[in-house]
């Protein structure tokens, strides 16, 4: 990940993609509790996609290898998360979407990323903040 993105680039998509995950965890199970850095990872996994997807006229065989993997590993997950129901899938879906939309922006956009960091702390608090009203307000 280092090598496709900056050293700062993949703490904050760990970071970000990891409340994230934890986030839509919240809304989705209210009640639940989870432990974990799951969501973080598959943030990480989708920024690989979302980087796949910025270079996929270049890199086209590669983005077709890749693509076949990604849809192998997340049918596999998504299999695992109905058999066993203590995996926060709803964590690991956000962590996924919030990586896809980090990795392009990133991938396409990589001089602006504290432009990205700041839109995401932005979402981030207004995630927060609607959770909060949602089930506290």
């Amino acid at each position: 990940m280092e090598r496709l993105f900056s050293f700062s680039a993949y703490i904050l998509l760990y970071f970000l993609t990891g409340v994230m995950g934890g986030l839509f965890f919240i809304y989705f199970s209210p009640n639940g509790s989870a432990v974990g850095a799951s969501g973080a990872v598959f943030g990480l996994f989708g920024a690989l996609a979302g980087f796949a997807f910025v270079h996929r006229k270049t890199h086209r065989a590669a983005f077709i290898d890749f693509m076949k993997q990604f849809g192998v590993i997340l049918l596999l997950n998504f299999l695992l998360g109905m058999v066993f129901e203590n995996i926060a899938m709803s964590a690991h879906v956000g962590g996924l979407l919030a990586g896809i939309f980090l990795g392009l922006a990133i991938a396409k956009y990589p001089k602006f990323l504290w432009l990205h960091t700041l839109l995401s702390l932005i979402i981030i608090m207004a995630s927060y903040v609607y959770l909060w009203n949602l089930y506290l307000g």
